[in-house]
């Protein structure tokens, strides 16, 4: 499991996993339970370039939303893994 500290949003953390270049088991810390739980449940399973590309750039307050916040931290997981590979 990955964890990914949120920045301008109610939520702090994402807990989440990617097994085959697929999103799974998001959980977020904080934040709109019931909104969260729908993003976790929707992204289940499908692929991570789909997801960032879904989700990227969905504001809220401070120019920035728990949806796109969980894009940032697909992103920075796909950089980190090609880093890893090099």
């Amino acid at each position: 499991m990955l964890t990914y500290t949120t920045r301008g949003t109610c939520s702090r953390q994402i807990i989440f996993d990617v097994v085959d270049n697929k999103v799974k088991d998001v959980k977020f810390i904080g934040g709109c339970l019931g909104n969260l739980q729908g993003i976790a449940k929707l992204v289940e399973g499908r692929d991570i370039d789909e997801v960032i590309a879904t989700l990227k750039g969905i504001k809220c307050k401070g120019n920035t939303s728990c949806p796109d916040q969980l894009a940032n931290a697909l992103i920075e997981y796909k950089l980190k893994k090609e880093n890893d590979e090099k």
